[in-house]
């Protein structure tokens, strides 16, 4: 396939063949069927089949990737007849071109074009999940920080509060701090939340910000009142989780906070660094 025909087929792909509503990327099955290079709908359906059997093998529900519609088109005689559509997202368009008759050339390049595309979007969906995290550490180290102030602001001291923390922690797993890094093989210098999944880190900011905020309303001047109301707080919290299906303490360790956020500010340099290489190499 030559240069050309593959950068037509992409800006058709991307320019002409692709759609947005509401914010949602997606593809019409007809408008595919003519890229791929099949002439008859009868026999593209096929194809579509194969793919929704594929899509469901794979795990994946076919009603979201596949999404049967009705569209009107218009007749050599001036009227307009209803015929059946089918909205596709990436990963449908993905599927249909392995399932196509690979002897066609367009369905060479999709295979290619899609897999690449998808494997592009996945990750780009993991980075955003891994920020997402790293944001989550970020805000509960602040959040914590400002007990501690509220702390010794109302009642003199906050010596104690990594004790108070630590109580808050068995209330939310029903286990000791100590117990969930051993579960979770954290290292015995790094803070638990280090290894935490987002949903906890959100879970004990959420406890940590009703604390702060009745340590204030209620004026408590002891250590021991911000202690059980802490407690209660997370308690409260746990309670939640659990009528949701979620377990803390059954919960996979996340990787290392800390990895994970030294890994995004490198991508971060590496993709701003490409426009200076390219510049360079334009320069050349």
């Amino acid at each position: 396939m030559k240069t050309e025909q593959i950068q037509e087929l992409t800006s058709t792909f991307e320019a002409h063949a692709q759609r947005t509503e509401n914010g949602v990327e997606y593809w019409l099955a007809r408008d595919i069927q003519h890229l791929l290079g099949y002439s008859e709908w009868r026999n593209f359906t096929l194809v579509i089949s194969k793919a929704k059997t594929t899509c469901e093998v794979s795990g994946h529900q076919v009603l979201n990737h596949f999404v049967d519609v009705n569209k009107m088109v218009s007749l050599g005689s001036g009227g307009q007849r209803e015929i059946e559509e089918i909205m596709l997202t990436r990963y449908a368009c993905y599927l249909i071109a392995q399932n196509g008759d690979s002897r066609k050339q367009e369905i060479a390049f999709a295979q290619t074009y899609f897999a690449v595309q998808t494997r592009r979007a996945e990750l780009i969906e993991q980075r955003l999940i891994e920020a997402e995290r790293v944001s989550a550490r970020k805000k509960l180290t602040e959040t914590e920080k400002k007990l501690s102030d509220v702390i010794y602001e109302q009642t003199g001291g906050n010596e104690n509060f990594a004790l108070i923390r630590s109580k808050g922690d068995r209330a939310l797993f029903g286990k000791t701090t100590q117990a969930m890094k051993a579960q979770w093989k954290v290292p015995d210098n790094r803070p638990l939340a280090d290894f935490a999944p987002t949903i906890i880190l959100k879970a004990k900011d959420f406890a940590t910000e009703i604390t702060i905020f009745n340590a204030r309303q209620h004026k408590m001047n002891s250590e021991t009142a911000v202690s059980i109301e802490h407690i209660t707080n997370n308690e409260a919290v746990r309670k939640t989780l659990l009528e949701r299906g979620i377990r803390p303490e059954s919960l996979p360790p996340g990787e290392d906070v800390k990895k994970v956020e030294r890994r995004l500010a490198s991508e971060e340099k590496k993709s701003l660094q490409k426009p200076d290489k390219i510049a360079a190499g334009e320069n050349e």
